[in-house]
């Protein structure tokens, strides 16, 4: 089974308990990935997500990858999201990578994009931003709205 086919239906079954944000955590072992989950809001259907971070469960070096191959197949074939990713910049004695979004979405004064933060092989962590067109505001990050179905399709896109 993907790591897709899996988390949709936990996602469907958790209930936070409490209003605010909320983080979710379980580790998959049939597909080596711990999922963790900060949300705003949840519900049957759908998650306000703030951060989706997702932990390689064997952190052992994956023989022929490093953060830039990881990277460029994320930005291949990560679905779900309004923008697609691209590489912005990968790192290999950091061993750091960011992706972010192709092209902004612009709403108004602002721009809002995606943005996945790599560390080695190992971890990536999935945020949005806005930005005010103005050039002067710093970017701050946001809450953004997925279904369950789509999230679960993010997170295995990330994780291949």
């Amino acid at each position: 089974m993907t790591l897709a086919e899996i988390l949709q239906p936990k996602l469907a079954d958790w209930r936070p308990t409490g209003h605010g944000r909320q983080c979710w955590s379980e580790s998959f072992a049939e597909a080596g990935w711990t999922v963790t989950l900060t949300t705003d809001q949840t519900d049957t259907l759908s998650c306000l997500v703030w951060e989706l971070s997702l932990t390689r469960i064997d952190p052992s070096p994956c023989p022929g990858q490093n953060v830039r191959s990881w990277a460029e197949r994320m930005a291949a074939q990560v679905s779900g999201l309004m923008e697609p990713l691209t590489l912005i910049e990968a790192d290999t004695t950091q061993d750091r990578a960011i992706l972010r979004s192709v092209t902004p979405a612009h709403k108004g004064d602002h721009l809002f994009y995606y943005e996945v933060s790599l560390t080695g092989t190992t971890q990536a962590t999935l945020r949005r931003y806005r930005i005010h067109t103005d050039g002067n505001s710093r970017r701050e990050p946001i809450a953004f709205a997925l279904t369950h179905e789509a999230l679960a399709q993010v997170a295995d896109g990330m994780t291949r």
